[in-house]
C-alpha cells in the first residue's frame, strides 16, 4: 500500500534538494571549519539591546500578537521610513512578519496566478523562484551583466503583458552590489511603461549600504501603487535567529497578502516584537553600516596579499572572491576542498545563477567578529 502511495505522489518541487546554506554549514560542522558561507552573525547584541530584552521578560508579552503586528511595532516602522526613506506611510500598509522569506513567499502566493510570469534577477535568493512555481508561476530568469549592474535592455525585453511582477534584491545578495539611484531610475522609466507588472523589492540590506547613494524604491513615487518590499529585523538588528521581518505595501495589495498570512503564521512572536519597538526608540540605525564597513575593512585587508581577487563591495555583509589564480574547479568543488582541506566554508555562486555561471567565485560572509575573521583569513592566505 505505500508502494502505491508513494508511486501516485507527485512532487510539486522535484528538482530541489536541501539548499547549500545548509549543506555548506553542515560540512562545515563536520569539518570543524570557519564557517563564512551562511550568513549569520556570531557576535554578541547590543547591550542596551539586551536590557530591554531582560526588562520584556517580566511584561505579559509573550501571547499571540495581533494578526497584522503590534501596533507599536508597525509605528516605529512607519518613523523609521519616513526619517531614512523619506517616504510616508500608515500603519496599515506594514505587516509583521516571521522573517523576510516569509514576507516574499506570502507575497508571491497572495498575488501571483497559474502561468503569470515573474521576472527574477540573477543571481537570486533561493527561495524566489520556488514560491512561483508553487503557484504555476513562470520564472524569467535575467543574469546581471558582468560588472553585476541591472541588465537593462533584457529586463525591458522580457517584460510583457503576462508579466505579474518583477523581483529586485538591493543592495543585492550575493554579489555585494548596490544599483544606484541611476539603475534603479532608468529600470523604474522601463517599468512605467508596464503600470499591471507589480515590484516586490528585498531591501533586507537596506541599512547595510556603503554609498552615499539612497537605494530604496520607497522613493520613486510612480511605482507606490504596485510596490512591496520586504525588510529583515534579522538582518538590520543581526538576530536572524529571531525570524522577524516586515513588508510594506498599499492597501489594496496588502489586504491580499493579509489573508495568505493568516493562515500561513497568523502571527509573529509577541516578545521580539515587543522588544524590537522598544529597541528602535533608541538606536541609531546608521551605526550599523559603520559597523559592518569596519569589518568589510577588516577582511579585505587581511587578504590583500592572499592568492585570491577581491571583487567590490558596495554593501550587504557579503564578500566576492575570485579564486581563478589559484584554481580551475568548479566554485562547488572548490568550496568543498576549501571547507574540507583549509577550514573555511564559503558559498558558491553558481548556485544562485539559473544559466550556466562560469566564473570562479566564491561568497565570504564578514558579519563575524574579529577573531574569527582573522582566523579565517590566515587560513585562506596559507594557500
Amino acid at each position: 500500500m505505500q508502494e502505491i502511495f508513494e508511486s501516485k505522489l507527485q512532487s510539486k518541487l522535484p528538482n530541489l534538494g536541501t539548499t547549500i546554506f545548509t549543506t555548506m554549514s553542515a560540512l562545515s560542522n563536520e569539518h570543524k571549519a570557519i564557517n563564512l558561507s551562511q550568513g549569520f552573525p556570531d557576535f554578541p547584541l547590543d547591550t542596551q539591546f539586551e536590557d530591554i530584552l531582560k526588562q520584556n521578560l517580566s511584561k505579559n508579552v509573550h501571547q499571540y500578537a495581533p494578526m497584522m503586528g503590534l501596533p507599536k511595532l508597525r509605528d516605529a516602522i512607519q518613523k523609521l521610513i519616513s526619517r531614512e526613506h523619506n517616504r510616508q506611510l500608515s500603519i496599515d500598509e506594514i505587516l509583521i512578519t516571521s522573517g523576510a522569506t516569509q514576507a516574499i513567499f506570502t507575497a508571491i502566493q497572495a498575488l501571483v496566478n497559474k502561468d503569470d510570469e515573474v521576472i527574477i534577477i540573477d543571481p537570486a535568493y533561493d527561495c524566489y523562484a520556488p514560491a512561483v512555481k508553487l503557484v504555476g508561476g513562470k520564472c524569467v530568469h535575467i543574469p546581471l551583466n558582468q560588472k553585476f549592474e541591472l541588465d537593462l535592455e533584457r529586463i525591458k525585453s522580457a517584460l510583457n503583458d503576462n508579466t505579474r511582477m518583477l523581483i529586485l534584491n538591493n543592495p543585492h545578495n550575493p554579489t555585494g552590489a548596490v544599483f544606484g539611484k541611476d539603475q534603479l531610475k532608468k529600470l523604474v522609466g522601463i517599468l512605467n511603461q508596464f503600470p499591471n507588472c507589480l515590484v516586490l523589492s528585498d531591501e533586507v540590506y537596506e541599512f547595510i549600504n556603503f554609498t552615499n547613494e539612497a537605494i530604496t524604491m520607497h522613493q520613486f513615487e510612480s511605482l507606490q501603487n504596485r510596490l512591496i518590499t520586504v525588510s529583515s529585523f534579522g538582518k538590520t538588528l543581526h538576530v536572524t535567529g529571531w525570524k522577524v521581518g516586515y513588508l510594506t505595501a498599499p492597501k489594496h495589495l496588502i489586504s491580499e497578502i493579509a489573508k495568505v498570512h493568516q493562515y500561513l503564521v497568523f502571527s509573529v512572536n509577541h516578545y521580539a516584537q515587543e522588544s524590537i519597538a522598544d529597541y528602535l526608540n533608541i538606536v541609531d540605525i546608521d551605526t550599523i553600516s559603520r559597523m559592518y564597513n569596519q569589518k568589510r575593512t577588516l577582511l579585505q585587508g587581511l587578504l590583500e596579499n592572499s592568492r585570491f581577487n577581491l571583487l567590490p563591495c558596495s554593501g550587504t555583509y557579503f564578500q566576492l572572491i575570485d579564486y581563478s589564480d589559484i584554481s580551475q574547479e568548479k566554485d562547488v568543488d572548490f568550496a568543498i576542498w576549501l571547507t574540507k582541506e583549509i577550514g573555511v566554508a564559503t558559498i558558491p555562486i553558481s548556485v544562485f545563477f539559473k544559466e550556466e555561471f562560469s566564473q570562479k567565485v566564491l561568497r565570504l560572509c564578514f558579519a563575524k567578529s574579529e577573531e574569527t575573521l582573522t582566523q579565517a583569513a590566515q587560513r585562506l592566505c596559507q594557500i
